[in-house]
């Protein structure tokens, strides 16, 4: 089986949630995944972003519904 290629851009770097031992960081970014609109996006980076976890990726209106469910804890 075929590893699928596919392309990424980092449009919006928000910031580091937390950092491991390791060097890898979970962060918030916003991001265009194979050219299409950007979405916010939390996953672990390896240091330089050179490889990636698995992450969560959301559109605009499911970030902003987890922002009220947050701020409503």
């Amino acid at each position: 089986m075929e590893k699928s290629e596919f392309k990424y851009e980092i449009v919006n770097q928000y910031g580091v949630i937390s950092q491991s031992s390791t060097g890898w960081t979970k962060e918030l970014n916003k991001i265009s995944w194979n050219g299409g609109n950007p979405k916010y996006d939390i996953r672990d980076w390896a240091p330089e972003h050179q490889k990636m976890g698995k992450g969560v990726t959301l559109t605009d209106d499911e970030f902003e519904a987890l922002k009220k469910l947050i701020n409503g804890i």
